[in-house]
């Protein structure tokens, strides 16, 4: 089952991104910095929403969707990060689900003129899932300032 995710879910997302960032990137995040942003968000729907794959009860996936403004195709590009699967569910069609949701959801939404997602340049695994459901390398860099970087 996928479903919206919810101020019940807090604990869990959190865990899941903090795995998330450890995984790919072998960082450790600041669990409270990070609680407070997963709470934001839930509190706020205008900031994205969680999509939560739950069996049995139990949430074993999730992806962010938030949103960027065109001004050039007069539409919204919905961005999808934080995707955790958990590991003992990995390989089984999980991220392709919810990305079939969200897609579906796109699809029947005439503001949405795309989907987006940043990926890691040595994830070849990722990157070979991302092309199997028919997701196209751009020809655009990430650049990022970051406060931090200032400090």
């Amino acid at each position: 089952m996928i479903r919206k995710g919810t101020v019940d879910d807090l604990d869990t997302i959190v865990n899941f991104n903090y795995n998330l960032a450890y995984e790919t990137e072998n960082t450790s995040l600041n669990r409270e910095i990070l609680k407070q942003g997963v709470a934001a968000l839930l509190s706020d729907s205008t900031k994205g929403v969680y999509w939560i794959y739950e069996s049995e009860g139990k949430a074993i996936g999730q992806l962010m969707i938030t949103t960027e403004w065109s001004d050039w195709r007069n539409g919204e590009f919905w961005w999808i990060q934080s995707v955790y699967i958990h590991k003992e569910h990995r390989r089984k069609g999980l991220f392709k689900a919810l990305f079939e949701h969200v897609k579906s959801m796109a699809v029947n939404d005439s503001t949405v003129c795309g989907i987006r997602l940043y990926v890691e340049k040595e994830n070849e695994y990722a990157k070979q899932t991302y092309q199997a459901m028919n997701m196209k390398e751009t020809h655009y860099l990430l650049y990022e300032w970051n406060k931090t970087d200032e400090t």
